[in-house]
């Protein structure tokens, strides 16, 4: 029978303890991505507006849309950056995640349930901008995107 050993965390308790307080909720780069596509379109949103469940990363207000942006990692997505399982502290991690994956359904059930349309954008789609741009003028509707500025 083959025994799979636990590697032991290559940091020390304040090394990781510093590394994990550096992972933003806000603000991230992904967000920023969406952010960027979703501006160059012609489209104004607000940010993380307090009056809705969960507190929505953009929120088009006069098209009753929004788009969260979800780290792969934390949500749980089904991609190799979210299945990844950590061997340190491992109780904790699925606890934290699983929590989260509940929050995100009870969330936007509510949104939905309010009338708002509702577009989840995984980290890792944030890698390959054309088939975001697409994505998204399909959620939000026909508009140009601009080229992005140079320099």
């Amino acid at each position: 029978m083959y025994l799979k050993a636990a590697m032991v965390d290559v940091l020390t308790p304040e090394q990781r303890s510093f590394n994990m307080s550096r992972i933003r909720s806000r603000d991230t780069r992904p967000e920023m991505v969406v952010r960027s596509i979703v501006h160059r379109m012609g489209y104004r949103y607000r940010l993380h507006k307090k009056d809705l469940p969960g507190k929505p990363d953009l929120v088009l207000t006069l098209h009753r849309k929004i788009i969260n942006v979800h780290g792969c990692f934390f949500h749980m997505h089904h991609c190799k950056y979210g299945r990844v399982a950590p061997a340190t502290n491992a109780q904790f991690w699925e606890t934290k995640r699983v929590s989260n994956v509940k929050r995100d359904r009870r969330n936007l059930a509510a949104l939905r349930r309010n009338g708002w349309r509702v577009m989840v954008v995984w980290e890792c789609e944030t890698r390959s901008a054309d088939r975001l741009v697409k994505r998204i003028s399909k959620f939000l509707g026909a508009r140009q995107v601009r080229p992005r500025a140079k320099g």
